[in-house]
């Protein structure tokens, strides 16, 4: 009994260190880039969807061994931001487009089938995780080279708000919270997922089950936070740059890092199940944004894909 309660609090704090650590990360690193000049627009792009506490989450639970909160943190944590809390803020907020571009609809479903591909033989290794990484600077270099041609790929109000909160901060004090919040978020890990082991077992499931749902929800819910707000500010390209940038981000960036840390063992229900689910969500989403509009009935199809994702495997 001790040892639960040892374990629960362990986890409480872990959780809670992670994502204190991720917030101010976010703040150190944007800090650094206007203090030593990179281009905000290149920031901005690189911050969408951008989840520290999912990776440092997901790499822990790789170097342990625990491959189910490392695809957790990459799969389940995505279907947290494009299902669950894009459809409760398609249901809360109007969410509605002048212009989408069909090649920016269509890169998130590409980058959900590469890192299908790549896990299709049950593996992934180290050199899918540099292929993953090398397609994540390829979309990054894109969405730059798009810009220039007029494509709308950044949201403006979310980083107008991060600069605000840094203009006034010294390169030196930025530097000092980045590295801080490095730590803070190396140790928070560790105890989150060291934590969750008796959860694992006191549920009877598998860590897979257990990584793709209880464990994505909670390092994920604030997804809710960062779409909602801005959609009913009537910025819904924010809410959905965050659900773009969420794909790219943990399909891409967050699986290459993760995979190279160690590689990720796939299981059968995970190629079978969890990614048909998770492609489904991709593409639904990316036909309803060709309507410039993502309808109240949209939120709820989304909502009960979040829903079927989340029980599926406690059924089969």
């Amino acid at each position: 009994m001790i040892g639960f309660i040892v374990s629960l609090f362990m986890f409480i704090v872990g959780l809670a260190i992670v994502i204190y650590s991720a917030e101010k990360l976010v703040k150190g690193v944007v800090g650094v880039s206007l203090g030593f000049g990179i281009s905000a627009f290149l920031i901005s792009i690189i911050f969408i969807g951008f989840d520290p506490d999912n990776l440092a989450a997901g790499a822990a639970g790789a170097f342990d061994g625990i491959h189910g909160i490392a695809l957790g943190s990459i799969l389940g944590a995505s279907m947290v931001a494009i299902a669950l809390a894009f459809g409760i803020t398609a249901l809360l907020a109007k969410l509605k487009f002048k212009k989408v571009s069909k090649s920016i609809l269509l890169m998130p479903i590409i980058a959900t089938v590469f890192l299908f591909v790549l896990s299709i033989d049950g593996l992934l290794s180290r050199i899918d995780g540099i292929l993953l990484i090398i397609a994540f600077v390829a979309v990054i270099v894109y969405l730059v080279k798009a810009s220039k041609n007029g494509l709308d790929v950044k949201p403006e109000g979310e980083l107008e708000e991060s600069l605000e909160e840094v203009e006034n901060l010294s390169k030196y004090k930025s530097i000092t919270i980045f590295v801080l919040s490095l730590v803070g978020i190396a140790i928070g890990s560790e105890l989150l997922v060291n934590g969750s082991k008796p959860f694992i077992q006191l549920l009877g499931i598998s860590d897979t089950v257990f990584g793709m749902t209880i464990f994505a929800l909670l390092i994920s819910i604030e997804e809710l936070a960062r779409e909602l707000p801005a959609a009913r500010k009537g910025r819904a390209d924010i809410s959905y740059g965050n659900v773009v940038g969420s794909i790219f981000h943990f399909f891409l960036l967050n699986a290459g890092i993760i995979a190279l840390v160690n590689p990720i063992q796939i299981s059968s229900i995970v190629l079978t199940i969890y990614f048909p689910i998770i492609l489904i969500t991709v593409v639904f989403i990316s036909l309803v944004m060709m309507r410039k509009e993502v309808s109240k009935f949209a939120g709820i199809i989304l909502i009960l894909l979040y829903i079927l994702f989340v029980t599926i495997g406690y059924v089969v």
